[in-house]
């Protein structure tokens, strides 16, 4: 369980099951919102995860031994995200007889009225008087972060010409595949615009693209200015969206597309075999918006306002806390 503070003498938990895209949303809406915040892990065992999240009995006793504490004193605010965290967010609201503020990030999959706020991306189609949409996930990308983060990796970087473009590699999962005939064909699209047009590669793969993938983005790279992150040194990624002039960005996660768009810069995405209804609606909407252009082996620029969804929604929290504490008041 981790712990941030701030002077306010309310506070916050952060309950997710501990995977890292949920958590990161969950602490994004957590920081703006300002309060002293805990995070709490919940990893609960079958058969209660077997179950719709709404109608789980006695939901302490299916918390496994490396999950965090369940127990009052009861917070002010509680964010939680994913399908598993439901059950404890409902229990706490029941708990604290109401005085605890809920807000369930993404789809709760049950009542959305048995929250306070639901703050689900658009392409989820829900509505209801206590829903706010985003347009993609909430992220933690502030304009300060960036620059903390570029000016610690900026003397890794230093020796690569501008313009410098930042590729951001996902891999297969449920969803998408990231298969050995697109990776052979985006690491030859990286090295005729490092050959054509001067840039520099500053590329971040992830666990799930997969060693074999990896050697052969290393082996297209490897005399040409670019550095491939090698999983050993410091996670490089919030430091080369900061320095870069441009993203590339594979298409399998709505996070990553998300936090290269916060940025501002053009992100060119690269779609990978599969895709689902949800991922579609996605992609179309931030192309549709402005955001994204598919990468077909050219960079364009163009700009574009990033949204602010993390603020518009900690604004209603903030809205719905000040409501709360007038009518104990």
């Amino acid at each position: 369980m981790a712990t941030h503070n701030s002077n306010d003498a309310r506070n916050c938990w952060v309950v997710t099951p501990g995977h890292a895209g949920m958590e990161n949303q969950a602490v994004a809406l957590a920081e703006a919102v300002g309060l002293p915040f805990q995070i709490k892990r919940v990893r609960p065992r079958v058969p209660w995860t077997w179950l719709p999240p709404g109608w789980w009995p006695l939901p302490l006793a299916a918390l496994g031994d490396d999950s965090d504490a369940i127990a009052a004193p009861w917070p002010d605010l509680l964010i939680s995200c994913g399908r598993r965290a439901v059950p404890y967010a409902l229990w706490v609201k029941r708990q604290s007889g109401g005085a605890t503020t809920t807000v369930h990030v993404q789809n709760p999959q049950t009542r959305l009225s048995a929250f306070d706020l639901v703050a689900p991306p658009r392409h989820d189609h829900l509505q209801g008087p206590n829903v706010v949409e985003s347009e993609a996930s909430l992220h933690r990308i502030t304009a300060l972060r960036l620059a903390e983060a570029a000016a610690e990796f900026a003397p890794q970087l230093e020796h690569l010409p501008r313009p410098l473009v930042a590729v951001l590699i996902g891999g297969s999962n449920s969803c998408f595949e990231l298969t050995p005939e697109i990776i052979t064909t985006l690491a030859g699209q990286l090295r005729n615009i490092c050959l054509e047009h001067g840039v520099g590669l500053a590329v971040t793969p992830s666990r799930r693209t997969g060693p074999e993938n990896i050697k052969t983005l290393r082996a297209a790279l490897a005399d040409l200015p670019a550095v491939v992150w090698n999983f050993e040194d410091a996670n490089p990624y919030f430091g080369y969206l900061g320095l870069a002039d441009s993203i590339i960005v594979t298409c399998d996660s709505v996070n990553m597309v998300t936090e290269a768009c916060a940025t501002g810069k053009p992100v060119h995405v690269v779609h990978l075999k599969g895709g689902n209804r949800k991922f579609n609606e996605f992609h179309a909407s931030m192309r549709d918006a402005g955001y994204t252009r598919p990468f077909l082996g050219k960079l364009e620029d163009w700009r574009y306002q990033p949204a602010d969804d993390v603020a518009k929604i900690a604004n209603k929290i903030h809205q719905l806390l000040r409501l709360k504490s007038n009518s104990v008041a």
